[in-house]
């Protein structure tokens, strides 16, 4: 995937798959010998996102939310979350739990289809359910990546995007 850089081999949780929106172009970047963990909380998503990629072999669907991780620990090269970080509850407690199952140098991807503004602002103004839904400044997400063992490489906030690239430092 463009400005992921996932290469080949790698061992890549998709977290907050959804319907497995990312799991094709995942799949691309780390070919045959790599592997895709897809976890998304919602049942009805794990659901259909088996229905469409169960037939895969190095893609494994998994019920389980982003706060309780139960991978071992330094297992993955890298972590996607697309579309979710906003939605998490305990934002601290699940980059513990990233940076448990993340390889030392691993590379946590925090990317959306909106800006911070455009979540706060259009977005998650449509329902109540989603209201305070909102992605941390870039001040806060520094020190929230910070304290949880990551350095941030990258914060890209524009209209119609949002990526944050960090890279676990640190154990924690």
């Amino acid at each position: 995937m463009p400005g992921f850089n996932l290469a080949s081999g790698q061992k890549i949780l998709d977290l907050g798959t959804g319907t497995g929106v990312l799991i094709p172009y995942l799949v691309q970047a780390v070919g045959p010998s790599g592997l895709i963990v897809a976890v998304d909380f919602a049942e009805k998503m794990v659901e259909t996102c088996r229905k469409k990629y169960s037939g895969l072999s190095n893609v494994k669907i998994r019920l389980q939310s982003a706060e309780e991780l139960d991978f071992p620990q330094d297992y993955f090269d890298a972590i996607t979350c697309f579309g979710l970080f906003p939605h998490i509850e305990n934002k601290q407690r699940a980059l513990f739990k990233m940076n448990r199952v993340l390889k030392l140098d691993g590379k946590l991807i925090i990317a959306h289809a909106l800006s911070s503004h455009e979540m706060k602002e259009h977005h998650h103004n449509v329902s109540s359910a989603v209201a305070n839904d909102i992605m941390p400044g870039d001040k806060e997400m520094k020190q929230l990546l910070k304290s949880a063992g990551f350095a941030t490489a990258h914060i890209e906030d524009k209209p119609g995007c949002y990526l944050c690239i960090a890279t676990k430092m640190l154990q924690v």
